[in-house]
């Protein structure tokens, strides 16, 4: 009796130790999955310019069709960005409406080495609603006049869309007429907002704005000349902090593709300028 229940007890134990191994295999083998898994399609934070908020969004899309990793967009003024890349916040890349921007963080070593990449040139444009009954015709001129009481612009302090249309109004001797009528936007998007809304008559706003859906529906625009103001030279850069560098130098590349070149221009942002001009 006491062999047979030695015996019960030994062959309970070996199905205990067979059913813990399969459970160990199973588990490795779950976790194998979830690492690869997570390694195959890691998901990038990028900052982006305020004016990027129509054309972005479709190359993510491509990037992460082609790829399998997505792209988090955030959205804002490219000064405040730097203010905050500098206090550690967490993007693994950035792309900023004035490169400026980037060669400064490049400078403090907060980016990798050589990522740098002028991605194009943006432009200003006089933008009004169908309905307001102004006539833009006349050009940055037509932002003196009574009828016009409140002028949209992003805020200079921090956006570089804002900084072009003071520069605009400089050049052509108007800043001085004109800056009491001035809405502040915190980034170009919201400076948008106020004139789409009618909580200004005019605004100076970016072309790839305009030319969205949203603004190209109800309203009107006129071409501020390029003369007018310092180039709008737009660059991404890959962050020191990034836990992710080579995703973020692929989506770096991924942005100079001839295709992706063609949505920005189809959003009114011009090719970089060559060297030099």
């Amino acid at each position: 009796m006491v062999l047979r229940n030695l015996c019960i007890t030994g062959c309970e134990m070996q199905a205990v130790l067979f059913h813990v191994r399969i459970r160990s295999s199973l588990l490795t083998a779950v976790l194998f999955w979830l690492a690869t898994t997570a390694a195959a399609a890691q998901t990038l934070t990028v900052a982006a310019a305020s004016d990027l908020q129509t054309a972005l969004p479709a190359i993510a899309a491509r990037f992460e069709k082609e790829t399998g990793h997505k792209a988090t967009l955030t959205f804002g003024s490219s000064g405040n960005f730097v203010t905050q890349i500098e206090n550690g916040a967490p993007f693994d890349v950035f792309l900023s409406a004035d490169i400026d921007y980037p060669r400064r963080l490049e400078r403090a070593g907060l980016t990798e080495p050589d990522t740098v990449y002028q991605y194009a040139t943006g432009h200003i444009v006089l933008w009004t609603r169908n309905d307001s009954g102004i006539d833009l015709r006349a050009g940055l001129r037509v932002l003196t006049t009574a009828n016009v009481r409140k002028v949209a612009i992003a805020n200079p302090r921090h956006a570089p869309y804002g900084r072009a249309a003071v520069a605009a109004l400089r050049h052509e001797q108007l800043y001085e007429r004109v800056r009491g009528k001035f809405v502040l936007g915190e980034n170009i998007s919201q400076a948008a907002q106020f004139v789409q809304s009618g909580n200004a008559q005019v605004g100076i706003l970016a072309l790839s704005l305009a030319l969205a859906p949203a603004l190209k529906a109800v309203g009107t625009y006129v071409a501020i000349p390029e003369s007018f103001y310092p180039p709008i030279d737009q660059a991404a850069v890959v962050l020191a902090m990034s836990k992710q560098k080579a995703i973020a130098r692929q989506f770096i590349d991924f942005l100079k593709k001839p295709e992706n070149v063609s949505v920005l221009e189809s959003y009114g942002f011009a090719p970089p300028r060559a060297a030099g001009r």
